[in-house]
């Protein structure tokens, strides 16, 4: 398996991150165990978690994800072998994340209880990168990412300022906590606020940042991958599969038995007007070109220079192995060229 730099950390990490969030949810500890085994002996040693999985979140399953990780890590992986990533959660309402019941937050406080609490599910007294799940400020994140909305993005008086955030990841840093930080669901005004807080106060740099990139969402290539190329950010893609829906299994209105459409209905954002037809565009190219349609979303995404690492997931092993397999596959400038006549012509339907 290819390896990538994660940043300019000196890091390097496989071309595909193992993300864990059915863990708990779809996936049982038995069968997360399995997947990390199988993941590990492909060199797959990038895995990603947040304090809030597994998905869906609720306070009966938050952390278990993690806590799936850490008894792996005690019974049968290596700690040092593995480049391990976790989350904080962004402002919201999940009540359940903290002790106290308070909305979450990225204040000092919360931040520290949330990193603390993360280690120790994951039984370890550090992690390789710890990302901010999702910005504080009102930002183009969630229902409309990519509709300007005045009202929605207006700055409150209360956020927690990103420098203040900086100040308290240095300080896990400096405790050995953490070795280096990152991003995700970030915009590029976001992204370089960061970087040049960082260099004025002589703060930990952003890593990476982890955002949705995928056949049917190329709005990272309008900003943000300017920012990876420049500033040595790499991007660690989530949903390289749109959360199953490049596969091609759910056109037509299919629900197959198990699959996470057919089990929560939280899938709205690969839902919007163009997506089906978008999706059976690139559903021909992979047929026509000898593909799985799994296989060319995959290494469409691993072929970007900006992307240092695209996080899969699978409730199944033959799901697991096609996708890692597809870490490997190169596609023929024929087949990209096809992929970005699809583009112009169907866009980003499902940002």
């Amino acid at each position: 398996m290819q390896t990538r730099p994660l940043g300019r950390s000196g890091l390097t990490v496989p071309v595909i991150c193992l993300g864990t969030m059915t863990f708990g949810e779809q996936n049982t500890e038995a069968e997360g165990h399995q997947q990390m085994d199988y993941a590990v002996s492909r060199g797959i040693t990038f895995f990603d978690t947040a304090e809030m999985y597994s998905v869906p979140p609720k306070a009966e399953t938050f952390g278990s994800t993690e806590r799936i990780i850490g008894s792996w890590l005690k019974t049968r992986g290596k700690r040092d072998d593995i480049v391990l990533a976790t989350k904080v959660a962004g402002a919201g309402a999940m009540t359940w994340l903290r002790p106290d019941g308070a909305p979450t937050r990225l204040t000092r406080q919360q931040m520290q209880v949330a990193l603390d609490q993360s280690l120790t599910r994951l039984g370890t007294d550090y992690v390789d990168l710890y990302q901010i799940h999702w910005p504080e400020r009102p930002a183009p994140f969630g229902a409309n990412p990519s509709r300007f909305d005045p009202e929605l993005w207006a700055p409150r008086a209360d956020e927690t300022a990103i420098a203040e955030q900086l100040d308290v990841l240095g300080d896990f840093v400096r405790a050995g906590k953490v070795r280096f930080i990152g991003l995700s669901n970030e915009s590029a005004w976001g992204t370089m606020t960061f970087l040049k807080e960082a260099e004025a106060r002589g703060l930990p740099r952003v890593q990476t940042v982890q955002n949705a990139y995928h056949l049917m969402n190329r709005t990272y290539e309008t900003a943000m991958a300017e920012v990876s190329m420049r500033e040595g950010i790499g991007l660690l893609a989530y949903s390289p599969l749109a959360q199953g829906f490049l596969t091609g299994k759910y056109l037509d209105g299919a629900r197959p038995a198990g699959a996470r459409v057919t089990l929560f209905d939280r899938q709205q954002r690969y839902q919007k007007p163009g997506s089906e037809e978008a999706v059976r565009d690139y559903v021909e190219i992979a047929r026509d070109a000898g593909l799985d349609p799994a296989t060319l979303a995959i290494a469409f995404v691993v072929s970007r220079p900006f992307v240092a690492s695209a996080i899969i997931g699978a409730t199944g092993m033959a799901q697991l192995k096609t996708a890692i397999d597809a870490g490997e596959v190169l596609l023929s400038p024929a087949v990209l060229e096809a992929i970005d006549r699809v583009h112009q012509l169907r866009g980003n339907p499902a940002p």
